[in-house]
């Protein structure tokens, strides 16, 4: 007899359905043999499962047992078919009679029978919504970031014993109730009251988070430039409910989530170490995961000295910073990511890091100074928005120091701000200023005759690129939705301008 279980597999952020075909037949020595292009983790299912069924009461068929996971051309990884196999070599041999053909099975089978969780059940939850499947059945421990998703009934089980008893009636289940998103206020080990002096900086950052554009922060060691990042996260708006699914989606097929955070209801901060690889950063690797851009995503990536990153690490960053989503291509296939983040980076001057700076001489040559601050290419320079120096505060000043909590203060502002984006680009793919494509800049950016006029001379006189020239008009933008105002004035390109200065 054959059976057919319903399952899938996350590809990507994708999810491909996969059909699990069990043949039981007689004669011949006993064989238990899976194909489809399984992995080794889904080759050892075999043991585990045997292993399963024996422990919960059930028989294993001692028959030659063929398991087709369909389609064949597509590589299955992963230990999600552990479950769906177990059930339906019950099916197969006749064990239990059970309506398969509308449910979606994922899971993995301790020997003891037991259900234990599994990365990508988020995915799959909304792939059961979209298919309108009957039910979805899924591992306890998964259950809490199933219930992001409403209207699929989905069914959380300790282990196959539960199934077991539920397909023969001798137990009832009732389905995962949904469970609403409560989103959190960010926060930071600091805010910008903490910081002393660095007014600039400060105001640069507000604007970075209120329009989603990228910073560059330069100047001397302990100035302040990583507390200065680490604060920007506590200004942002928290995540829309949308928002929460499509960042915890990411960290699901990454398998970051548990019982105790069931889903990402912060907006990230990500800060990679200057010696990550570039599948680290990027993504990829054999499964094709997502890297430090794409869990960054809706949120902050911070990349601290940024000069020390591998070179082909920062070239790859062009496409993310432009198009906000990343592309990794391997043999296997290619995966697009999300990857839409506020971009900070921070670098010294020189490679002593007093290059220019009033507290210590600088021991470098001047070749050494070109040839570190040449680590960072054109391109990638161009891609940024807002230049910003951070230069050396005095002791005297942080002596007479007097902490004023404005955080609120700073936060209404970018959430005010964010508010008129919201408002502006209702029913368009743009979320922040930083997003506007350059077809619709007119529509979204009206400048005052005074004020284009000054951003003409300016970006002659600065030479500025096309790109660094429509940067500076959404920079400008961002600027006037904190003053308030439905036009682009002098006054805000003015501010604008002075942040391309290390062009």
């Amino acid at each position: 007899m054959v059976s057919k279980i319903e399952t899938a597999t996350v590809w990507g952020l994708n999810v491909l359905p996969v059909e699990v075909e069990v043949d039981i037949t007689s004669g011949g020595l006993p064989t238990f043999t899976i194909v489809g292009l399984p992995d080794k983790a889904v080759e050892e299912s075999k043991e585990r499962v045997k292993a399963s069924l024996k422990n919960i009461g059930a028989e294993f068929p001692l028959k030659k047992i063929i398991v087709n996971l369909a389609p064949s051309d597509i590589p299955k990884e992963g230990t999600q078919y552990d479950f769906p196999i177990a059930v339906g070599i019950l099916l197969a041999s006749n064990q239990m009679n059970f309506d398969s053909s509308l449910s979606l099975f994922a899971g993995e089978l301790a020997l003891t029978g037991k259900l234990r969780p599994i990365s990508g059940v988020l995915p799959m939850a909304l792939f059961a919504k979209e298919k309108k499947y009957s039910s979805f059945y899924i591992p306890a421990e998964n259950a809490s970031e199933a219930a992001l998703v409403k209207d699929v009934p989905i069914y959380p089980l300790d282990s196959l014993l539960d199934f077991f008893l539920l397909a023969r009636g001798d137990k009832e289940a009732e389905p995962l109730q949904y469970t609403p998103v409560a989103a959190d206020e960010n926060q930071a080990e600091i805010d910008f009251s903490d910081i002393v002096g660095q007014e600039q900086a400060k105001r640069a950052l507000l604007i970075a988070v209120a329009g989603g554009h990228n910073v560059f922060l330069s100047g001397p060691p302990g100035a302040g430039k990583t507390m200065l990042a680490k604060a920007t996260i506590s200004l942002l708006p928290p995540l829309s409910e949308e928002e929460v699914v499509e960042v915890t989606k990411i960290y699901s097929i990454t398998g970051r989530l548990s019982d105790k955070t069931p889903f990402i209801s912060s907006r990230p901060f990500r800060a990679p170490h200057h010696s990550a690889s570039a599948v680290g950063i990027l993504g990829g690797g054999k499964r094709i995961l997502p890297g430090e851009i794409s869990l960054a995503h809706r949120g902050v990536l911070f990349m601290d000295e940024i000069p020390e990153f591998q070179r082909s690490v920062l070239e790859s960053l062009r496409q993310p910073l432009e198009n906000g989503s990343i592309t990794v291509s391997r043999a296997a296939g290619s995966v697009d990511y999300p990857a839409r983040f506020t971009f900070i980076a921070a670098s010294n001057p020189c490679p002593c890091g007093y290059y220019g700076s009033q507290q210590k001489p600088c021991r470098c040559s001047m070749n050494d100074v070109l040839r570190y601050q040449k680590k960072l290419s054109g391109p990638i320079l161009d891609r940024i928005d807002l230049f910003v120096d951070v230069p050396h505060v005095p002791v005297e000043k942080l002596v007479k120091h007097k902490k004023e909590n404005t955080l609120s203060k700073q936060r209404a502002l970018v959430h005010h701000a964010r508010k008129i984006q919201q408002k502006r680009f209702r029913g368009t793919p743009f979320a922040t200023n930083s997003e506007i494509s350059q077809k619709f800049l007119r529509t979204y950016c009206e400048l005052e005759k005074n004020a284009e006029t000054l951003l003409t001379q300016a970006a002659e006189r600065l030479r500025l690129s096309a790109r660094s020239f429509y940067r500076t008009i959404k920079v400008a933008r961002t600027i006037a939705d904190l003053d308030d105002s439905d036009v682009i004035k002098i006054a805000h390109v003015a501010e604008a301008l002075q942040y391309r200065k290390l062009e």
